[in-house]
């Protein structure tokens, strides 16, 4: 028998319900008259005036020298393509920045902005009716790449999906929440029907309980925790934070892997994540650092 609870406290000045394990695009010339004069008579001779036949002079015709152009053929210069392992800042969109080295620590309200996305895995959805519990844990259950549940990926990172290459993009999040349509549509990938898989690690000073994991997402999703299982959420959804958590956690003293899988339809897919504490504030004193991997 699944246990469920409410968590209610304030957030953003309005109730927030926390519900655990519930969510388990031309020129012509003119024409001149001759004049004609009448001659005088003198006798009855008639002289007969001398006609002086004009000179026509034809004008040179000189033949233009037609001076052939001397053709050169454009040099093609065949470029190396090269396939990015990173987004480039000039392609970056306005959501994401590329993962700076060092430590980040979580924004103002404890949402975790920096993490590796895997670009989408294209799957067969016409609608997110489907999202029930068995149906997700199926799709995200599948094995699309080895190691897909304890690889710890580093930017630039490829897997072999079928007969494509995918590649791990190490980013910061603008935003609160990670905007994965946007992630896929900079790198002209599928947009719609589609899997993302994201981690990243944290870092704690200190081993800190009974803490609990926050999550929203479009549409439905699953997380884990250093390996074991902490929130889903099934069924078709909005992004809505902390529209669901889990059930009371430890985040360890040192490095914590953080793993998900959002699963899309149709829809703008994103997602957050934070951990609030037993009153429901944002645990705060953890950093963000990849360079750990």
């Amino acid at each position: 028998m699944k246990t469920r609870f409410n968590i209610v406290m304030p957030v953003c000045g309005v109730l927030a319900v926390l519900s655990y394990q519930g969510c388990s695009s031309p020129a012509g010339g003119s024409a001149v008259n001759p004049t004609v004069v009448n001659p005088t008579v003198v006798s009855p001779s008639v002289v007969n005036p001398s006609v002086v036949s004009p000179t026509v002079v034809s004008p040179a015709v000189v033949s233009p020298t037609v001076v052939n152009p001397t053709v050169v053929n454009p040099t093609v210069v065949n470029p190396t393509v090269v396939r990015p392992t990173a987004l480039a800042a000039s392609s970056m969109p306005p959501y994401f920045e590329p993962a700076a080295s060092g430590v980040k620590a979580p924004g103002p309200d404890g949402f975790l902005q920096r993490w590796l996305l895997l670009e989408p895995i294209p799957q067969s959805i016409r609608s997110n009716a489907v999202f029930t519990e068995s149906y997700i844990r199926n799709a995200i259950g599948t094995e699309y790449f080895p190691n897909q549940f304890t690889v710890v990926p580093r930017d630039g990172d490829k897997v072999k999906i079928g007969d494509e290459e995918s590649v791990w993009h190490a980013l910061d999040s603008n935003g609160f929440n990670v905007k994965l349509f946007r992630f896929a549509e900079a790198m002209n990938k599928p947009t719609y029907s589609i899997l993302f898989w994201v981690v990243t690690i944290v870092d704690s000073p200190r081993e800190i309980h009974d803490v609990r994991m926050a999550v929203g997402s479009n549409s439905a999703s699953m997380w884990w925790l250093n390996g074991q299982e902490a929130v889903s959420l099934f069924g078709d959804r909005r992004m809505v934070m902390d529209d669901c958590v889990s059930k009371r956690l430890t985040i360890k003293k040192g490095r914590n892997i953080i793993r998900g899988a959002v699963i899309n339809g149709p829809g703008l897919s994103d997602f957050c994540l934070r951990f609030i504490d037993e009153a429901g504030e944002p645990i705060k004193d953890i950093t963000l650092n990849l360079d750990t991997i």
